[in-house]
């Protein structure tokens, strides 16, 4: 039996027990991950090829996707990374003069497993609600099984907190990016991929940053061999309470007084090491519309997100106030207007600063690329000490 479009029926299962019915979308099979909702509306493609999405299975709140087809313009990386899809109205056929190819296609060809159909302002309720979760989506034979041998499927599957996960989205061999042809080389920055996104060396390069990116494995050794002039830390899925060795080689790079920018999960790992927790937070923030405010302008910036854990402010000393770590006094840069998450960490005695969400915005918006200017403005203000104290 097959629906009234054409595709085989599927069900949605999450791990508390309620499940939605729908259709097959993208590959027929099973898949189980971690249940998360993004609020963008558009940049699907975006979405999908970001590596901060491995093993989470995506809910669209926007309720048409597809329209805009596929391109090879828009992927962040070699290929799309989502465990899972949910959407509610998928188009019929793209009608975009940048399409090169169907969506649903591009699913059923990265063997993604999803599901339409499904009244995805009720799951995204019930996720805000209660929490992402484990879910699972059963399409063709699959969804036929008793949904209790589902369920245990689901709830067998591993969770997202203490899931180290960088290493398995990482580059395996270091690579460069570097400026435009002609253009002069100002900086050379280590970029650690722990799931880099393609915009954002793009974006360094376009500004005269010759960028080598390095495996997530990559140690300290590797980095200076490399004499940068900076050291980056990229987005990126899993728990950062399991990078133990990402954490290691940043301490080396503060020690070392090697200017530091992390953005995502280079955020939580610039917390770790200057001794700040870090923890799950009930449903994340995904999407393109997060308003975060930057407290050294008092600008309030529309932000692209995709995180599920944050930083750990100290309990009793608000986020407006610095703390004392080993590495000197550290301030809360940018604040989370929705709900006071720490969006950004600047180191007051040491060349380090990083952000919670995604200055490089793809998809959008473009309110923050102003950071990767800030980054030059830290590399440029530490050579010129370098070259002080040298002449001295």
């Amino acid at each position: 039996m097959t629906t009234a479009r054409g595709h085989e029926p599927a069900i949605l299962v999450l791990e508390d027990g309620r499940t939605f019915d729908g259709a097959a979308y993208g590959a027929v099979g099973r898949t189980v991950g971690e249940a998360v909702f993004s609020t963008g509306m558009t940049g699907y493609q975006e979405t999908l090829t970001d590596p901060s999405y491995h093993r989470q299975v995506v809910v669209m709140t926007a309720p048409h996707i597809g329209n805009t087809g596929v391109n090879s313009a828009d992927m962040e990386s070699r290929r799309i990374w989502v465990a899972g899809y949910v959407v509610r109205d998928p188009a019929i056929r793209p009608s975009n003069w940048r399409s090169q190819g169907d969506l649903e296609q591009a699913l059923r060809d990265a063997g993604v497993v999803g599901i339409s159909g499904v009244d995805t302002r009720a799951l995204t309720r019930h996720l805000r609600d209660r929490g992402a979760m484990r879910v699972g989506i059963f399409s063709g034979d699959a969804a036929r099984a008793p949904v209790d041998e589902l369920l245990g499927a689901v709830t067998s599957a591993p969770v997202m907190a203490g899931s180290a996960l960088a290493a398995e989205v990482s580059t395996k061999e270091p690579y460069v990016v570097s400026p435009p042809e002609g253009a002069p080389v100002r900086f050379t920055v280590a970029a650690l991929d722990l799931g880099i996104k393609e915009t954002t060396p793009a974006l360094l390069a376009a500004r005269g940053v010759r960028v080598h990116v390095l495996p997530a494995t990559s140690s300290f050794e590797d980095v200076a061999a490399l004499q940068p002039d900076g050291v980056f830390f990229s987005n990126g899925p899993g728990d950062p309470a399991t990078a133990d060795h990402e954490v290691e080689l940043l301490r080396r790079v503060l020690d070392e007084r090697i200017p530091f920018f992390g953005i995502c999960f280079g955020n939580q790992l610039l917390g770790r090491a200057l001794g700040l927790g870090t923890y799950k937070l009930p449903f994340g923030h995904r999407g393109l519309n997060q308003p975060v405010l930057d407290r050294s302008t008092g600008k309030v910036e529309v932000t692209s997100h995709n995180h599920g854990f944050a930083v750990g402010w100290p309990a009793g000393i608000p986020t407006d106030e610095p703390v004392d770590t080993s590495y000197g006094r550290v301030s809360c840069s940018h604040v989370a207007l929705n709900d006071d998450v720490v969006e950004g960490l600047r180191c007051e005695d040491a060349p380090a600063f990083s952000v919670q969400y995604h200055p490089e915005a793809a998809a959008g918006p473009h309110d923050a690329e102003y950071l990767f200017d800030r980054f030059v403005e830290l590399l440029t203000t530490h050579q010129q000490e370098r070259d002080h104290r040298a002449q001295a």
